[in-house]
C-alpha cells in the first residue's frame, strides 16, 4: 500500500465526530470455516453495501460482504458527509470528448440519479442520517476564479451566482471568498449513520456481512473464485471489489498503480453559539467548497458544530499529520475569523481515491472472468458510490451498459511513482491556488 501502516490499521478507528455521535453498532463477526455465495463483495462501504442490496433485492442472490474492519471504518464513515454531484475529476468538455455527447448526458444523468439514490435509501430503509438543506455552493478564492465562475455559470441554467453581498444576505459570509455559485442539488448528511443504516438494511435483506475479515488471497477456482481470510474461506461465482482508496493492489495485481489514494483531513469544532454564528454571518447548513485545486470543504452541522475539510498531506506519520492539521486550522481561522475561539474537538483523516483516467471504474477486471471493480469516486463517493454499487450489480447480472460509458473505460497506470506525482501536483496546485488570505 502507498502509505504507512497507521493509515490502514483496522484495529484503530479515527477520532471522528461521526464515530462519537453514532450509537453503538452491531459488530459483524469474522468469516469462520467455509462459506458459499453467489457473489462475494470485498468492502462494506457505500458501493459494496448498495451492490449487495441490489443483488439480493432485485435478483435474489446469496451475497457475502467481507470487510477488513467493520462497515463504516473506511471512507464511508469518515468523509465530510457531502451527498452531491461529482465522482470524476473531469470537466464537461473533456467528458464529451471522451464519450461523445450521449455519454456526457449519461454521466450527468448518473450524477443526478446518485443523489436521488441516497434520498431513496434513507427513506426506504428508514435511515436517520441528519440530512440538511438542499443544494451546494462553490466559492471563488480569487478574482480570476470569480471571473471564470461567472463565465461558466452562464452555461448552466440551474446555477445561481451570488456576489459577496449576496453571500452575506444568504447567511454564507466569509472573509476569503469573492463570490459563489449555488446549484440546487444534493444535501449534507451524517456519513456514519448512512453507512450503518445500509449495513442494517443489508443484513435484514439476507446479506451475510463479515467484519474483521481481510481477504488475504483471491484465486480462480472452477469457474468461480476462492477468497481466503485468516479465519475462513469464501467460495463465490463472482466477486466485486469495492475498497476504493483502501484497496490492496495485489488483489488483483491488475489494480496496481491504476489508483492513487490521496489524503483528506477533517476537523469539527465545538458547538458554536448563536452570537458566534451571527458575528461571522454564516447561519446556513448548506454544503460549501471552494474552487481551489487543493480544495477546502465545509458546512455547519445540525448541532451547531462546524466541519472544515482540506485536501493534502503525504504521510500518515504523526508529525506530518499534526503539521497538516495545524495548517488547515490556520486556514480555517482566516476564512472564518469569528470562529477562531471555537476549539477543534475532533480531527481525523482518510483516503479518497483517484484513478489513472480521473473517472470511476465500474466494470470487469480484464482477463479475469467473474471479477469486478467499483471504485475511484474522487472524493465524492457518498452519492456516486451508492449509485455505482447499484449499477455494477446490474452489470454483474448481464446488463453491461448499466454503468455510464465514462465509468466503463479501464483506467491506465500511473507512469511515474505516485508519491512523486502527488508531491509535484501539490506544489503546482499551491502555486496556482495561492495562499489563503482575506479578500481585500
Amino acid at each position: 500500500m502507498l502509505y504507512e501502516f497507521a493509515g490502514y490499521d483496522t484495529a484503530q478507528w479515527p477520532d471522528s465526530y461521526w464515530r462519537a455521535s453514532t450509537p453503538a453498532q452491531l459488530s459483524h463477526q469474522a468469516v469462520q470455516g467455509a462459506v458459499r455465495s453467489d457473489v462475494a463483495v470485498i468492502g462494506a462501504g457505500y458501493a459494496g453495501l448498495n451492490a449487495a442490496l441490489e443483488l439480493v433485492e432485485r435478483f435474489g442472490l446469496r451475497v457475502a460482504v467481507l470487510d477488513a474492519a467493520q462497515p463504516g471504518w473506511g471512507a464511508s464513515g469518515r468523509n465530510g458527509g457531502f451527498c452531491c454531484l461529482g465522482g470524476a475529476k473531469l470537466d464537461a468538455a473533456t467528458i464529451a470528448r471522451r464519450t461523445g455527447q450521449d455519454g456526457a448526458r449519461a454521466w450527468q444523468d448518473f450524477e443526478l440519479a446518485a443523489i436521488a439514490r441516497v434520498r431513496d435509501n434513507l427513506q426506504r430503509y428508514d435511515i436517520d442520517a441528519h440530512a440538511t438543506e438542499t443544494g451546494e455552493v462553490l466559492l471563488s478564492h480569487s478574482r480570476n476564479a470569480w471571473a471564470r465562475m461567472q463565465r461558466d455559470a452562464a452555461q448552466d441554467e440551474a446555477a445561481v451566482l451570488w456576489d459577496r453581498q449576496a453571500l452575506l444576505d444568504q447567511g454564507l459570509n466569509t472573509a476569503a471568498y469573492h463570490g459563489g455559485v449555488y446549484v440546487p442539488h444534493g444535501f449534507g448528511l451524517h456519513p456514519m449513520a448512512y453507512a450503518a443504516g445500509l449495513a442494517r438494511a443489508a443484513r435484514a435483506a439476507g446479506v451475510c456481512i463479515f467484519g474483521n475479515s481481510r481477504v488475504t488471497a483471491l484465486q480462480p477456482d472452477g469457474g468461480g473464485w476462492v477468497l481466503d481470510t485468516a479465519t475462513g474461506r469464501v467460495h463465490a461465482k463472482q466477486v466485486l471489489i469495492a475498497t476504493n482508496g483502501y484497496s490492496d493492489e495485489r488483489l488483483p495485481r491488475w489494480i496496481a498503480r491504476r489508483i492513487l489514494p490521496a489524503l483528506s483531513n477533517v476537523m469539527v469544532t465545538r458547538p458554536l453559539s448563536r452570537a458566534e454564528l451571527a458575528a461571522q454571518g454564516w447561519t446556513r447548513q448548506l454544503m460549501a467548497y471552494d474552487a481551489r485545486i487543493m480544495l477546502h470543504y465545509f458546512r455547519l452541522l445540525p448541532d451547531g458544530r462546524f466541519l472544515f475539510g482540506a485536501r493534502g498531506g503525504l504521510s500518515f506519520a504523526p508529525d506530518a499529520v499534526a503539521r497538516f492539521a495545524a495548517r488547515a486550522r490556520a486556514e480555517f481561522e482566516v476564512i472564518f475569523p469569528a470562529f477562531a475561539q471555537a476549539e477543534t474537538q475532533y480531527c481525523w483523516n482518510g483516503l479518497v481515491c483517484l484513478t489513472g483516467s480521473l473517472a470511476p471504474y465500474i466494470g470487469p477486471v480484464p482477463g479475469a472472468g467473474g471479477l469486478w471493480l467499483a471504485l475511484g469516486w474522487h472524493g465524492n463517493g457518498v452519492a456516486a458510490a451508492s449509485e455505482g454499487g447499484r449499477r455494477v450489480a446490474r452489470a454483474l447480472m448481464g446488463e453491461a451498459s448499466a454503468p455510464p460509458a465514462l465509468s466503463r473505460r479501464a483506467p491506465s497506470r500511473f507512469l511515474i511513482p505516485r508519491k512523486a506525482a502527488l508531491r509535484l501536483g501539490m506544489m503546482a496546485a499551491a502555486l496556482r491556488d495561492g495562499p489563503v488570505r482575506p479578500v481585500g
